[in-house]
């Protein structure tokens, strides 16, 4: 017996918009992440998010 498969077209505008959407919502994602921990009154997520950044040589001055 030989397992027979099947394909399935996807269009391709489906895939790019698909791709957009999680890029957008990464992007977001991001902004919110970095925006809490960037101004936070929480002394301990800030001088994390702090020491990170310049762990990653990333300029934050």
């Amino acid at each position: 017996m030989a397992a027979s498969s099947t394909t399935v077209a996807v269009p391709q505008a489906t895939l790019r918009a698909g791709a957009r959407v999680q890029a957008m919502l990464a992007i977001c994602l991001g902004l919110v992440v970095v925006g809490f921990s960037g101004f936070s009154h929480i002394d301990a997520v800030h001088n994390a998010s702090h020491d990170t950044r310049h762990a990653n040589a990333f300029p934050c001055h």
